[in-house]
């Protein structure tokens, strides 16, 4: 399918407040409140638009600790790993990367007790680096235009 300049300004207002009524992106965008919906619905059947969800606070959720943990796994251990990484409650995002490190995640923490505790879960698949989160310069920066 293809993105005409229309459903970019739609990808954006989405992007920007997934809650918002068509009505109102179709105020912004020039259209009706029709012609967006029917807009979004060809975009989430193709596949664009993958689904919506709420950004939740790690703060305000008890969570005093956000972390970056790469692990280069050792031999034998990655595909394990890769099984058991979704069990693990602290992981909020998992990539599998290029370079030295096999894998890199993405975690939330109570404290740094409870960071030494996943680090010991840790260390039997491989050899970690933590890297503590002070602050989000950029936080789910929306998908643009090329160009």
């Amino acid at each position: 399918m293809p993105i005409d300049a229309l459903n970019w300004q739609i990808l954006d207002s989405l992007q920007k407040n997934a809650r918002q009524s068509f009505a109102e992106i179709g105020r912004k965008v020039g259209l009706t409140s029709p012609a967006v919906a029917e807009r979004v619905k060809k975009m989430e059947d193709s596949g664009i638009i993958r689904g919506y969800k709420a950004q939740v606070s790690y703060h305000k959720t008890g969570h005093q600790l956000k972390a970056v943990i790469t692990l280069r796994a050792f031999m034998g251990r990655l595909k394990p790993f890769l099984e058991k990484v979704k069990e693990f409650k602290e992981v909020i995002n998992c990539y599998r990367i290029t370079g030295n490190e096999n894998i890199i995640m993405e975690v939330v923490l109570y404290d740094q007790s409870h960071l030494e505790e996943f680090i010991d879960k840790l260390i039997t698949y491989g050899e970690t680096k933590t890297h503590i989160i002070l602050s989000n310069v950029v936080e789910q920066g929306p998908i643009k235009r090329r160009g």
